[in-house]
């Protein structure tokens, strides 16, 4: 039976294909629900490079008002506040990945079409590699340093004032059995969120995620955390987040709440098995049985990507090799994704706060049936 065949680089193929993923690699991944444009979203996307040269995007960072406002008649010119702007940049680089297929004959084997075979894998991979990269850079993962793995950026500890260590321990790695997640610590992180103060020296609050004139924050768990806030022995700790449980209504239909736990204390609380696990103080590895749950709020992460940011975000590229026996197909991106941080007026890294970001570092070990 005859077949139309489309050869390698057809400029059809290749724009439709780019579009295809552009689009479903980020619906597909698990932080897509997060990303919007504006400054109230959790990752914000910039697009600063739109048909523009350059690899550094410099982000512009709103911090909550804090003044007191104007009461009843009293004169409100001369008592304005200035909104206050902090700068961060974050870097684009180039991501590629090629799949193969060996020859033609292979393909006469099996009832699959190699090039839909290839779009659909390269949409896992690259869904995955924006979750991988999102997790490690708000959990501040240092014990990975590829940064094909950290949204083409290099990742951040935790800075002094937005991390919080179950059992008020100063190290991951000194964690142990009797420090476990609860919601204890909820409490604790929404709390740091609310009364950080730049006046004294513990960074700009954080500022929440607004919707129908509530403010909420979110946190990603990981699934043994879940595990052992769900198994935990105290009165109320599971009981309280299912009173709060997403029954529907209005909230389903913001992209912050689907497929979320439930609610507690304003913090919408979602599972995720890329949360990164601890990292050792000093060696600068991986501490086995902990993991760094992450509050975040309003700008917690910024994604950017070159080119002209419009529906092919992603480059489709396919080559025929072996005198056209053999296809070969790579998608790319040139994307950065960061961790914002607060940098204070002077520069000083020192003082440097990370945005919107707070991790909990817990022990939490694998569940076992016994």
């Amino acid at each position: 039976m005859a077949q139309t065949t489309f050869e390698a680089n057809n400029p059809l193929v290749v724009a439709a294909l780019s579009k295809e993923l552009a689009v479903e690699a980020i619906r597909s991944s698990y932080i897509g629900r997060f990303i919007g444009k504006g400054n109230t979203s959790l990752i914000q996307e910039k697009t600063n490079l739109k048909k523009s040269a350059g690899d550094t995007i410099i982000c512009g960072l709103r911090v909550q008002l804090q003044g007191e406002g104007v009461a009843g008649d009293a004169t409100a010119e001369g008592n304005e506040e200035a909104m206050q702007f902090f700068d961060d940049a974050v870097t684009i680089n180039q991501l590629r990945h090629p799949v193969g297929v060996k020859g033609r004959m292979t393909e006469q084997r099996v009832p699959w079409n190699m090039r839909e075979e290839a779009r659909d894998a390269l949409t896992d991979w690259w869904s995955e590699r924006l979750d991988v990269s999102f997790f490690n850079q708000i959990c501040g993962n240092t014990a990975q340093t590829d940064t094909r793995y950290t949204g083409m950026n290099p990742t951040i500890a935790p800075s002094t004032n937005r991390i919080i260590r179950a059992g008020n321990q100063s190290t991951d790695q000194a964690l142990t059995t009797s420090d476990k997640f609860d919601l204890t610590y909820i409490d604790v992180a929404r709390n740091y969120a609310e009364t950080a103060s730049i006046a004294n020296s513990t960074g700009p609050m954080i500022r929440p995620i607004r919707y129908e004139g509530d403010n909420y924050y979110v946190m990603f768990l990981h699934d043994d955390q879940v595990y052992d806030l769900r198994t935990s022995t105290t009165a109320g700790q599971w009981q309280d987040i299912q009173k709060s449980a997403l029954m529907g209504g209005d909230v389903k239909d913001n992209p912050i709440f689907t497929g979320a736990l439930g609610i507690y204390n304003g913090v919408v609380l979602h599972k995720a098995s890329r949360v990164t696990q601890g990292v050792h103080s000093t060696a600068g590895t991986a501490v086995s049985n902990t993991r760094r749950a992450v509050l975040c709020g309003a700008q917690a992460a910024t994604i950017a990507f070159g080119g002209d940011n419009g529906p092919t975000k992603f480059t489709w590229v396919e080559e025929a090799f072996d005198y056209k026996n053999r296809l070969g197909v790579l998608a790319g991106s040139i994307f950065g994704l960061k961790k914002t941080k607060y940098i204070p007026a002077d520069n000083s890294s020192t003082n440097a706060e990370d945005f919107g970001t707070i991790v909990v570092s817990t022990y939490a070990a694998r569940p076992t049936a016994a």
